[in-house]
């Protein structure tokens, strides 16, 4: 391992991230740091796709003959919340600390990534293709993100060859995560009949309302992942369209999030809460299933023999959308992510770079 070329790639690295701090780049809203990490590709002499607000590259000297190993992270964050105390866009470097909105989710992830590429980008006779794309629209699992690139003939001719894969860039403090959670959005609606609240009259929607949200906090499902854990279920949001306070409501409307382990599938989770609650039930999506790789894969073997541990993750990612065994790991603690002030060490860029050479390495990539 080169450390003269790692410190220099992780240094530019960091100032990139500086770059994409300062620009606002909400999911859909991408348009300008698109720009930014296409004309830093550019700039290194790397032929670069773009397609709407997903970028992407291949390493120099691809085979076709060979499988390929994506390197993917999101460039779009979500809105800064009203907890900031300063500016989310200035990228400020305290100490150990660069401040900033999408500093750890997932620009830490993001330029690391990059830098791996980089290191690897000029060398011949690799193991493995490495195809690098910073995609768009991760934060609200939107189809113009990952979803549009594996869409696309000319990016998925890259991953024809059987053993392919994937490395998705999230803050996991460099372990393993092998498997997440899928994820389903209910839109709920109880009905009710109107009345005045001064009389005995009217069936309040609230109340029928309130029945199925005990339901889903009380409710266990029966199978329970080693890895995984239990499917979750919370109710995020309720709503009338009230606004008297002297108006029985004839409809409450409320949300509820569910976190689907590997064990079930959306359709059998969305049977059995439409067979238990006496409201309305419609789901947002199914698209966001439970996703794992074998622990057995190379790539978790790579891993493991670098001191990391496995563990299966509560949150989904663009790994849901891939369809390619897929890695999710990065630098950064993702209790920063979304998070008032949010900062990502430099110290964590530092080793997230190191550790993607390494584990390419241990693939055997060689530079």
């Amino acid at each position: 391992m080169n450390k003269e070329r790692i410190h220099i790639i992780t240094k530019n690295a960091i100032g990139l991230l500086q770059q994409l701090i300062a620009i606002p780049s909400l999911s859909k809203e991408e348009n300008n740091t698109a720009t930014c990490i296409e004309n830093f590709l550019k700039e290194k002499g790397i032929v670069v796709f773009r397609l709407m607000n997903n970028v992407w590259a291949c390493n120099k000297n691809f085979d076709a003959a060979k499988p390929t190993i994506l390197l993917n992270s999101h460039h779009d964050t979500v809105a800064a919340n009203a907890a900031y105390t300063r500016d989310p866009h200035q990228p400020s470097i305290e100490g150990n600390k660069l401040f900033g909105l999408g500093s750890t989710d997932a620009g830490a992830s993001l330029v690391s990534l990059m830098a791996a590429f980089l290191y690897f980008y000029d060398a011949v006779n690799l193991s493995y293709n490495i195809v690098f794309a910073a995609s768009a629209e991760e934060e609200i699992s939107g189809s113009d993100g990952i979803e549009k690139l594996f869409a696309d003939e000319i990016f998925t001719k890259h991953f024809k060859q059987p053993d392919s894969f994937a490395i998705v860039g999230e803050p996991t403090q460099l372990e393993l995560a092998i498997a997440e959670k899928g994820l389903m959005v209910l839109d709920c609606i109880a009905h009710g009949r109107a009345g005045h609240a001064a009389r005995d009259e009217g069936d309040n929607a609230i109340y029928k309302a309130m029945d199925a949200i005990n339901w889903f906090s009380n409710f266990k499902f029966e199978k329970v992942s080693p890895v995984l854990g239990p499917v979750k279920m919370t109710v995020t949001s309720i709503h009338t369209q009230n606004k008297a306070h002297n108006v029985i409501p004839a409809a409450c409307s409320f949300v509820a999030d569910i976190r689907v382990n590997e064990l079930y599938t959306h359709e059998e989770i969305l049977e059995a809460i439409k067979n238990n609650v006496k409201v309305d039930v419609t789901p947002r999506s199914t698209r966001m299933r439970s996703s794992s790789i074998d622990i057995h894969h190379p790539v978790i073997k790579a891993g493991l023999s670098l001191g990391k541990t496995t563990y299966g993750s509560p949150t989904t990612s663009d790994k849901a959308l891939i369809p390619l065994p897929s890695l999710k790991c990065g630098p950064g603690f993702s209790g920063q992510s979304h998070s008032a002030d949010e900062f990502v060490a430099l110290s964590d860029i530092e080793d997230g770079v190191s550790f993607y050479i390494a584990l390419l390495q241990g693939l055997g990539l060689r530079e």
